[in-house]
């Protein structure tokens, strides 16, 4: 156990090179004995040789590892591999192509593991913040088998679409948000700048101001006295929204299930779900897991708790005997075109690659599902940002239009 959370230190050296030349850099290794090993194998002799010094500033600036930065380091792990450039080869290429260093870091610090003797898939779990249990079960399966160029291809297409997949549903979330925030900060200018010049010009008229003015011009003066108040209650909801959601499984799970009863939200979680446990399934039971296990394993990456519960049972109901096509029937969530396809590539002995033609199909529907949400909701939004921006500006210029009529 504490082999696998054994940190990667970074040391400092100066020394020279096979040429006499002075050289200085730094170098990775799980001590300082393994480091000066390594300078030895790259013809350096080194004269001192330190452990580097932590930046206090660098761990606020260090860039955050995303998935796309490990998507495509498995993609480029995979093509130096099947190019039959050997693994702490394709490490250093990997490496220097990299421009997030934090990533870089990860790939040097898996280099030196790899060095030292331990597996690849070992090196992964040092980093269960970059590489889930899915992703190094897999590895380690590939490495076990003798097959790990073609198991880092599969692991590759699996992460390349599961990305792809959550761009698309942050893609359909992320334009009606902006623009909701964009008619908020809008609307939040005009009443503190705009409605008090209009106020101020009202107050001479000497006639009595249109409800509808009244209630604008009263919005106006509650925002510029208490606009503290509403900017700390909208931090505090979604504060409130982000800490009960990290702490509370049961507040997670009630929104898990209200994602699924949604108008239009509903079905595009319905087949993006469905399209994740397809691809998860079909990839690890390709890779030779057993099927008890892959269910398993997608039950953790089902992103959904409706879903996962039904996983774990079709698991269950499979463990006593049951084909995979009719557990998943029992639980009534599956389409029925899934459900066709899973039981004939169970008669046929292609249960992945029918696995692999449904998830290619609802990602195909969850593509055409944001296209088509993100058309509809664009004209919704602009009558919202109308009845929000003209009502302020029709409810300022109704005393006029009724002066002028007077004046008339």
């Amino acid at each position: 156990m504490a082999a696998q959370t054994e940190q990667i230190l970074t040391f400092v050296y100066e020394g020279t090179d096979r040429r006499g030349q002075k050289v200085k850099g730094e170098v990775s290794g799980k001590n300082m004995a393994l480091a000066k090993a390594q300078l030895r194998k790259q013809g350096i002799t080194a004269g001192k040789v330190h452990k580097k010094r932590a930046d206090l500033l660098a761990g606020l600036s260090k860039k955050k590892v995303t998935a796309n930065d490990v998507s495509i380091f498995t993609r480029q792990l995979a093509t130096m591999m099947k190019a039959g450039v050997p693994l702490v080869q394709s490490f250093e290429i990997v490496a220097d192509g990299l421009d997030n260093p934090t990533m870089k870091e990860v790939v040097l610090g898996l280099k030196a593991d790899v060095e030292g003797g331990n597996s690849l898939g070992v090196a992964l779990t040092k980093y269960p913040e970059h590489f889930d249990e899915l992703f190094c079960s897999l590895v380690a399966s590939g490495e076990q088998s003798g097959s790990l160029e073609s198991m880092l291809d599969r692991v590759a297409i699996y992460k390349e679409k599961s990305e792809a997949l959550k761009m698309k549903i942050k893609k359909a979330m992320k334009y009606p948000i902006s623009v909701v925030v964009v008619a908020m900060i809008v609307t939040v200018l005009l009443l503190l700048k705009v409605v008090p010049v209009f106020q101020e010009l009202f107050a001479g008229f000497g006639a009595e101001l249109p409800a509808f003015t009244q209630f604008v011009i009263g919005l106006s003066a509650w925002m510029q006295k208490w606009w503290f108040v509403f900017l700390a209650s909208i931090a505090g909801i979604v504060m409130g929204f982000s800490e009960l959601k990290k702490r509370s499984e049961a507040f997670r799970n009630s929104l898990d299930r209200l994602a699924l009863r949604l108008p239009i939200v509903g079905d595009l979680t319905y087949k993006s779900t469905v399209a994740r446990y397809c691809r998860t399934l079909a990839t690890t039971f390709a890779a030779g897991v057993p099927l008890i296990d892959a269910l398993v394993s997608c039950a953790g990456a089902a992103g959904n708790v409706v879903y996962r519960d039904a996983i774990l049972r079709i698991r269950d109901d499979v463990a006593t005997g049951q084909q995979l096509g009719f557990a998943m029937r029992q639980t009534g969530i599956f389409p029925s075109m899934a459900l066709q396809m899973v039981s004939i590539g169970e008669e046929s002995g292609a249960l992945d690659s029918m696995l692999a033609k449904v998830a290619d199909y609802f990602e195909a529907e969850v593509d055409n599902a944001v296209d088509g949400l993100t058309s509809m909701m664009e004209p919704i939004i602009m009558s919202v940002l109308g009845v929000l921006v003209g009502g302020l500006i029709i409810a300022m210029y109704l005393p006029i239009f009724q002066l002028g009529a007077v004046v008339g």
